[in-house]
């Protein structure tokens, strides 16, 4: 060993990157070391500062804290662990505290996962209507679910023209069908149209969101706007829906449960309650189908991916091409649908018996003129999506690929060093917000800057593909909890519950 007076340097412990062999370091895969000029310096698998300084080299410690100081780290590597591969149509899922995963399936079951014996059992079925896209769509477990087994299920029910909200008790791994509290009732019609949403989950404070989309035909509009103001058209009219401040549709909603099964309104929902022609549970309207969201507990923020139209190109009579999103409101507010897509591009207002448009429609000021509009007629600024794209390659994201699309959002990762996990992400994932298609089966990890834009995206295991990712949840081991719905559109044999979680060092 060099010889040399020790460094007042307190204790540090970081995996030393391969990168850094450039700067005199040497590393070899499962094992972290530091040489120079012939002093080796190898704990445990990680290198430790304090164990250089008691050896007296100052110039390995010195060089090694200015690794440190410039953030330089270590490879990370995440594996996919298949818990379960027994689903059928799974499509959400919560993660409760004692590490158990419960999940539902479209048709109506829900189930759980029991990481004490790796055994998934039923603990009820609920009897919905399967028709287009509806069925059991949504589940959230209540905060306090560990000591009063709430569950709360978005679910259609057979022969109700309605999609519910609704609260059952858990106890034993069993649910309780008499202890159903419907708390929203958001309508439907005959004949189904499109984008139903069905979205759970819970802020920090104990107020649950719920999910809906335009209810409006996806198919009717040549992949632009649905503005169709004609009498018996009104499916092919998201104006009546998600431009609607009297309508539950085309929303992202947001209540507290209370113990006796009704709710009371937040505070700074969209509008306050008694505003006349609004709903006060609305939190966000001018939504497509904001199928997956997360309220990320230490912030407030809501994150959501909203499935666009599917218009390759721009047209100058109907306006932009079509364009999922991936939105955060900080606040409550408008984002826009069906007036604006993106970063507010406008559609024009479009006669569909004449075939002629109007006017573009303005982000500062939307005006919904529609007849089968309800609500008010001024409307809140819309505001812009903070990433979109097209069926086609993106110039400004290429790392989101193209194709079919369906974005979704998932959880908000804070890296919790006091957590004693393996299976934990590493804290280079720490601030990441994992977004996620359904149609092109990525998962990405998004930072942002200071301002709120995006920074870096970039994929969460390179290089893999997964089997239409519909849910992904973190779980109190620090680990990503994700439904894979499977290859095709429905009845598959290759859907999994599974877990995303960090892989241990490669042998030497």
């Amino acid at each position: 060993m060099s010889g040399g007076t020790p460094l007042p340097l307190s204790t540090v412990l970081c995996p030393l990157p391969a990168s850094v062999a450039k700067r005199g370091f040497s590393h070899t895969p499962g094992r972290f070391g530091l040489v120079h000029r012939g002093s080796t310096h190898i704990v445990a698998g990680t290198l430790s500062v304090a164990s250089i300084v008691r050896s007296g080299c100052r110039t390995c410690a010195t060089l090694f804290c200015l690794v440190l100081a410039l953030n330089v780290r270590a490879e990370v590597r995440l594996r996919r662990t298949v818990l379960a591969t027994d689903p059928h149509e799974p499509i959400a899922l919560d993660v409760a505290k004692d590490g158990s995963v419960y999940f539902a399936e479209r048709r109506g079951a829900v189930k759980v996962y029991q990481p004490r014996n790796g055994e998934t059992t039923t603990v009820g079925t609920l009897s919905v209507f399967t028709g287009p896209e509806d069925g059991l769509l949504g589940l959230a477990l209540h905060p306090g679910f560990e000591t009063n087994g709430w569950v709360f299920l978005f679910h259609s029910t057979p022969g109700v023209l309605e999609n519910r909200v609704s609260r059952f008790t858990i106890t034993g791994h069993s649910l309780d069908p008499a202890s159903q509290k419907i708390l929203l009732r958001i309508p439907t019609l005959i004949p189904k149209p499109n984008h139903s949403g069905g979205g759970l989950g819970f802020d920090g404070l104990g107020n649950l969101y719920a999910s809906t989309g335009d209810y409006t035909y996806a198919d009717k509009s040549d992949g632009y706007a649905p503005l169709d103001r004609r009498p018996g058209h009104e499916l092919n009219d998201s104006e009546r829906t998600a431009a609607n401040t009297m309508d539950f549709r085309g929303k992202i909603l947001r209540i507290h449960p209370e113990p006796d099964g009704g709710y009371v309104i937040p505070r700074s929902n969209l509008f306050p309650p008694g505003t006349p022609k609004t709903l006060p549970e609305i939190y966000v309207m001018g939504c497509r189908n904001p199928f997956r969201f997360y309220v990320d507990p230490r912030t407030g923020w809501l994150w959501w991916g909203d499935v666009g139209p599917d218009a390759l190109g721009p047209d100058p009579v109907r306006g932009p091409a079509g364009f999922d999103e991936f939105n955060v409101a900080k606040a409550a507010g408008n984002y826009g649908w069906p007036y604006f897509t993106a970063d507010n591009r406008p559609y024009h207002a479009y006669d569909f018996e004449a075939k002629t448009n109007g006017e573009a429609f303005d982000p500062l000021h939307p005006i919904n003129e529609s007849p089968n509009n309800t609500g008010l007629r001024e409307l809140p600024p819309a505001q812009p999506a903070f990433l979109w794209y097209s069926p086609g390659p993106s110039s400004r994201w290429p790392e989101v690929g193209s194709g079919a699309r369906s974005a979704m959002a998932g959880p908000v990762y804070h890296y919790d060093a006091a957590l004693m996990s393996a299976r934990k992400l590493p804290i280079e994932f720490d601030g990441a917000v994992f977004l996620f298609d359904w149609e092109r089966g990525w998962i990405k990890a998004a930072w942002f800057d200071d301002t709120g834009h995006l920074r870096t995206l970039k994929p969460i295991i390179d290089g893999m593909k997964f089997k239409r990712p519909i849910c992904l949840k973190l779980g109190p081991d620090g680990a990503l909890y994700l439904l894979e719905w499977g290859s095709n559109w429905s009845d598959n044999r290759d859907a999994a519950l599974v877990r995303l979680e960090a892989a241990p060092p490669e042998p030497e």
